[in-house]
């Protein structure tokens, strides 16, 4: 059984205090994985609402290109959106896929067969993945999965996962596929990166916020339940159920918009993925801080 921390205590003094609570010291060259927001979004975690843990880890901000049209499918525009919303004010930022990517294999996947990371992931040692929690348009919900997926995989990787491991996947493809292998392939891919670095990595999922649509969404919904706290923990899959039963068993009745959105997308079946390719355990004990 995995061990998942929790604080209601959404500060920036509260993020430091999960991190630390959870004993594991990250090595070397770390990576601070975060969703720098789509141009016009309101809803993604602030530079400055996370600059007292970025800063206590002492780490670099990391993030990769997008497989649409906006603010963040190539490195200039995604540079200067990242300079707007004040990244790069405050941060050492590295676009991973700035130079291209790298193929990481994966064996026994239930889809996909490698994933396309971006090049710089071969400089760091350590990975803190700091993740909104909240819904999404495709995947019915974004935590610390989606992350390592979506987020680490550059901009040919996510086509390549959203298409289920077609090389010549389009961004109009994106819709065409099985919704379950989509959801599926996201777990192949997370698989990848988690091994990389397993026992060099930390999961921090942040519950505030919480609309249906993604930080990638230009237009978002807003929030659509209470802010209910912050969980840490080295498990991707324990983390991400918790967050999910968290949701579940709230008394708010703004949940279910959200809940609607997660199983109209089928995005519990990531959970499911996950637990079949032995990246972590969905049993977890909520330890209270």
């Amino acid at each position: 059984m995995e061990k998942v921390l929790f604080t209601d205590d959404l500060s920036s003094n509260g993020l430091v205090k999960i991190f630390d609570a959870l004993g594991v010291t990250l090595k070397g060259n770390i990576a601070i994985k975060i969703h720098s927001g789509e141009k016009g979004n309101q809803n993604y975690l602030k530079p400055e609402y996370v600059e007292e843990l970025i800063k206590h880890v002492n780490g670099t901000v990391v993030e990769c290109n997008t497989a649409y049209e906006g603010a963040r499918n190539t490195t200039d525009k995604h540079k200067e959106l990242m300079k707007s919303h004040g990244w790069s004010n405050i941060f050492n930022i590295d676009i991973l896929d700035e130079e291209g990517d790298i193929i990481i294999p994966i064996e026994n996947g239930l889809h996909l067969s490698k994933n396309y990371v971006g090049s710089h992931i071969e400089n760091y040692d350590s990975v803190l993945v700091l993740s909104h929690f909240k819904g999404h348009p495709m995947g019915g919900f974004g935590g610390a999965l989606k992350q390592l997926s979506i987020g680490f995989a550059s901009s040919r990787g996510k086509s390549y996962i959203h298409c289920v491991g077609d090389e010549n996947g389009q961004e109009s493809d994106f819709f065409k596929v099985k919704q379950e292998d989509f959801i599926e392939s996201m777990a192949d891919a997370a698989k990848t990166i988690h091994e990389k670095f397993k026992g060099n990595i930390v999961y921090i999922n942040v519950m505030s916020n919480m609309s249906v649509d993604c930080d990638c969404c230009y237009v978002a919904e807003d929030p659509c339940m209470a802010n209910i706290g912050v969980l840490a923990s080295t498990d991707p899959l324990a983390i991400d159920q918790a967050c999910i039963d968290l949701v579940y068993n709230s008394k708010d009745p703004g949940k279910d918009h959200l809940i609607e959105r997660i199983e109209s997308r089928k995005g519990k079946i990531i959970l499911d993925a996950a637990e079949k390719l032995n990246i972590g355990s969905r049993e977890y004990e909520l330890i209270k801080l």
